[in-house]
């Protein structure tokens, strides 16, 4: 009989990060082990990377929502408790996550676990004063990193200019692939005159310029933006995803690309549907890790490699935590890959 138990188990950053949401020093989730009664050793793990502020299903409700899940398991067929959950993004990502470690990823095979699938990924630099994003952007540059993202929106708009100004001085669009993510922190007045401005350092796209919610507003900068538009938090948003819904959204807002966190749209059956609808549409996509722990980014490691891919991923944030669990993941610079001979070290919990 399949059995399934979680633990609560919190992240804690090496330094404050920031956005423009705000300042963040731990990050919740909730660990999951799916085994059968049967071969009690043989155990899936998964990770239900609550994102409070932020994902759809960040809910009074979620712990016990959690519960039933784990309890539902052992009653009912594994796919209908994925079914109920598919409002619960975060938590059916666990789920997902868990049955393809069990089931040694069948549905999304690939090379990355024998180390033979390495991933390019985009140098990831936090919001900060001036002085602190402009050390990061050289860290990053000296690690090798040829596609830096920055966190803009939440110092001095000028300021952000200057520090895209001096990485273009010195480094050209051929060299550097620079992306700006402003976690919706511009108003839809000031929004297209930031984008003009923006657009003098050859940017390669700005994640969601404007709070998510707002189509029609989306849609007009879309339409006259002379930066690539990616959408991010406006598919988080999305509580339930379905083949309508992808649809309604992407042909209401046409952006330019969309971007996928598996934990928060969807899990990877509903990063299926965006993949599938932004295709359809000629719309460019890739995926990013949303702070999980090396549990939660490992399986979209997992699941992004199956996807073969080719532009820089999002999956630079194994590094971000003090107690990270260790694991076989090994980042150099900008390629992220999987050691075959590495072991993962997980903690004592204490189980539910």
């Amino acid at each position: 009989m399949l059995r399934a138990r979680y633990a609560p188990y919190r992240l804690l950053f090496k330094e404050p990060s920031g956005t423009s949401r705000g300042v963040m020093t731990y990050k919740e989730c909730y660990m999951l082990q799916l085994y059968d009664d049967a071969l009690p050793e043989h155990v899936g793990w998964g990770e239900c990377a609550l994102f409070r502020g932020l994902g759809s299903d960040d809910l009074p409700e979620y712990e016990a929502v959690l519960v039933d899940a784990c309890r539902q398991v052992s009653v009912k067929p594994f796919e209908e408790v994925l079914q109920q959950l598919a409002g619960w993004t975060s938590i059916r990502f666990g789920f997902e996550t868990a049955w393809q470690e069990l089931n040694g990823w069948r549905d999304y095979p690939s090379r990355f676990e024998d180390g033979e699938h390495p991933i390019t990924i985009n140098g990831l630099v936090w919001m900060g004063d001036k002085a602190t994003m402009l050390r990061r952007i050289e860290e990053k540059l000296e690690a090798g990193f040829r596609c830096v993202k920055l966190k803009i929106g939440a110092i001095d708009f000028d300021a952000e200019l200057d520090l895209l100004r001096m990485v273009r001085s010195r480094f050209s669009r051929n060299e550097i692939e620079l992306r700006v993510d402003a976690n919706g922190a511009f108003s839809p007045a000031e929004a297209l005159g930031k984008l003009e401005a923006l657009s003098r350092y050859d940017l390669h796209s700005i994640e969601q310029p404007i709070k998510a919610g707002q189509w029609e507003e989306m849609a007009r900068l879309c339409a006259h933006t002379p930066i690539p538009i990616a959408l991010d938090e406006e598919l988080v948003a999305c509580r339930q995803v379905t083949p309508q819904l992808t649809a309604q959204l992407l042909d209401a807002i046409k952006p330019q690309y969309i971007i996928l966190k598996p934990s928060l749209t969807g899990a990877f059956t509903g990063s299926n549907e965006w993949i599938k609808a932004a295709t359809e549409r000629g719309v460019g996509w890739w995926i990013t890790s949303a702070l999980e722990s090396n549990v939660g980014l490992a399986a979209i490691a997992r699941y992004t490699a199956s996807l073969c891919t080719h532009s820089p991923q999002g999956l630079g944030t194994g590094a971000l935590y003090t107690n990270n669990i260790p694991s076989p993941l090994v980042q150099e610079g900008e390629v992220l890959t999987y050691n075959p001979q590495g072991e993962w070290q997980y903690p004592s919990m204490t189980w539910k």
